[in-house]
C-alpha cells in the first residue's frame, strides 16, 4: 500500500545517489574547510600583544607633541575633548568616536580642559615583519558604535590590572619592569582569554581599514627575490647588510638591484635597512632594558654614534630623549 498525507512527497532514492549525494556533501564540507583554514592564515598573518588597556579620566597635563611609539594606540572617547594630530591632519578628540595610532606614526596629543577615555595599546606582531598600516600611517578615525564601546569593556573585564598607575617620573618607570611584565602576563593568558583578545583587538583595528576610511595604495606585485630580500633583512638585522651582499644572494648586479629595490619598495636599500633597524630599536627600548651599546648591537649598527645619528635623523630625536618621551607619554597614553 503506498504511503498516504504527507509522507507522499518522499520519493525512494536511487542506490546510485545514496553514494553520490554524500561525496557531493564530503566535497562541499571539505572546500569550506579548506576556505575557512585559508581565511584563518589570512587574518593570522597579522597577531597582537597586548600591552595595556584601561578607562582614564585626562587634563591639561595630557599635552605630548612629536610622539612616536613602537606600539598602536586605539582610543574611545566617552567624555570631554581633546586634539590629536599628524602631519597631515588634526582631528578634534570627542564623545563618540575612534581613534586610532598605527605603530611608528609620528603625532601629537593634547587636552586643554579633561578628557575621558578608553585606550589600548598593543604591538603588531606578522609572520613576515610587514605591517597593516605600513604605507599608511596616519591618524585615523571613525564614529562608534554601542559593539565598540562593550569590546572595550569586555577587553577590561577579561584582562584586569593592566592599565598604566605609575609614577611619570622617567627614572622610576625605567627601574620598573612594566614592559617585560606585559609579555609575562600575555603568556599568561588562557586559551580563551587570549584568543578573545585577539579577536577584540582584530574588530577594533579592522574599523580602521574600511575602505572608505584607509587609502591603501594600489597592489602591485613584488617580484620574488625583492620579497625574499626583505625577509632576509627583517630576519638578519643584526649582521652586517651590504647592498653588495643583498645583490649577490639575488644573483643579480648591484646596480640592476638597487634600481629594481627602489622601484618595488619606494626607497634606497641602505635606508630601508636604516629605516627597519630604527624600528626595531624603538621596540627593544619599550620592551627591554637593553642599554643603547646592547641596542646598538642587536640592530647591526657599527657603532653608537652612527646609531645615535641615524636614529636622530629618522625620528627626530636622539635615543635617550626618545625613551624619555616614550616613558613619559607611556604613563599617559
Amino acid at each position: 500500500m503506498p504511503p498516504t498525507g504527507k509522507f507522499q512527497r518522499f520519493k525512494a532514492v536511487p542506490a546510485i545517489d545514496l553514494i553520490i549525494l554524500p561525496l557531493y556533501t564530503f566535497c562541499y564540507i571539505k572546500a569550506i574547510c579548506i576556505f575557512v583554514i585559508q581565511m584563518i592564515k589570512r587574518n593570522l598573518k597579522h597577531t597582537f600583544s597586548l600591552l595595556n588597556v584601561d578607562y582614564v579620566r585626562l587634563n591639561s597635563k595630557w599635552n605630548y607633541r612629536n610622539v612616536i611609539s613602537p606600539y598602536y594606540r586605539i582610543y574611545y572617547i566617552d567624555d570631554g575633548e581633546g586634539e590629536i594630530s599628524d602631519a597631515a591632519s588634526s582631528l578634534k578628540l570627542e564623545p563618540g568616536y575612534l581613534y586610532i595610532i598605527p605603530s611608528f606614526t609620528l603625532c601629537n596629543l593634547g587636552c586643554s580642559d579633561y578628557l575621558g577615555q578608553f585606550f589600548v595599546q598593543f604591538f603588531e606582531d606578522s609572520i613576515d615583519g610587514s605591517s597593516l598600516f605600513a604605507n599608511n600611517r596616519a591618524v585615523l578615525k571613525t564614529k562608534a558604535t554601542e559593539m565598540d564601546i562593550n569590546l572595550f569593556n569586555r577587553l577590561l573585564e577579561i584582562n584586569p590590572g593592566r592599565g598604566i598607575n605609575r609614577s611619570d617620573n622617567p627614572q622610576v618607570y625605567e627601574k620598573d619592569i612594566y614592559y617585560k611584565e606585559y609579555q609575562e602576563l600575555n603568556n599568561q593568558q588562557n586559551t580563551s582569554t587570549y584568543l578573545e583578545t585577539q579577536g577584540i583587538l582584530m574588530m577594533l583595528t579592522a574599523k580602521f581599514l574600511n575602505p572608505q576610511l584607509f587609502k591603501s595604495p594600489e597592489h602591485k606585485l613584488i617580484p620574488v627575490k625583492i620579497a625574499e630580500t626583505l625577509n632576509y633583512i627583517l630576519v638578519n638585522l643584526h649582521l652586517d647588510l651590504s647592498v653588495q651582499l643583498l645583490a649577490s644572494r639575488a644573483n643579480q648586479n648591484v646596480d640592476y638591484f638597487s634600481r629594481q629595490f627602489k622601484q618595488h619598495t619606494g626607497t634606497r636599500p641602505l635606508n630601508y635597512i636604516n629605516e627597519k633597524r630604527v624600528e626595531r630599536a624603538q621596540y627593544l627600548m619599550a620592551t627591554s632594558r637593553m642599554s643603547y651599546s646592547e641596542i646598538c648591537t642587536q640592530t647591526g649598527f657599527d657603532n653608537l654614534s652612527y646609531f645615535s645619528k641615524t636614529f636622530k635623523k629618522l625620528t627626530g630625536m636622539s635615543p635617550s630623549e626618545y625613551r624619555k618621551q616614550m616613558y613619559q607619554v607611556g604613563f599617559n597614553h
